[in-house]
């Protein structure tokens, strides 16, 4: 399984891609392959401030729905227009074009709360 090491992680099998200061936000390959077939996403929070752990949206697979929750405090500024019509393109895709949203950070302090790559893949393989 593939976990990028210029991506933070966080428990909840969120990733973040900091550039500057925005960050684009997915769920990652494991979260995906567990989820089996993803159908549809909904993210309904487009231009909120939300807070880390906040809930920002759903994704629903053939197996289970599930909540998507911010991984640091910030405002979501864009949602990915390709998942309203393939939402399936994060399973193809998890890492590229089946981000869900990007945000603008609030503090980037709290990057340092995330983790690596490495403990993530530890995380997920115990």
């Amino acid at each position: 399984m593939n976990f990028p090491n210029s991506l933070k992680y966080t428990r909840e099998h969120e990733w973040l891609r900091v550039e500057g200061g925005e960050a684009v936000v997915g769920v990652t390959a494991y979260a995906q392959k567990e989820l089996g077939e993803i159908v549809y996403v909904d993210v309904d929070t487009d231009g909120e401030t939300l807070s880390a752990g906040d809930r920002f949206g759903t994704i629903e697979a053939v197996k289970a729905v599930s909540d998507l929750f911010m991984p640091v405090d910030g405002t979501v500024l864009e949602i990915n227009p390709v998942l309203e019509s393939a939402p399936y393109t994060i399973n193809k895709d998890p890492y590229g074009e089946g981000w869900i949203i990007r945000i603008h950070l609030t503090d980037l302090a709290e990057l340092d709360g995330l983790i690596s790559a490495k403990v993530y893949e530890e995380f997920v393989t115990k």
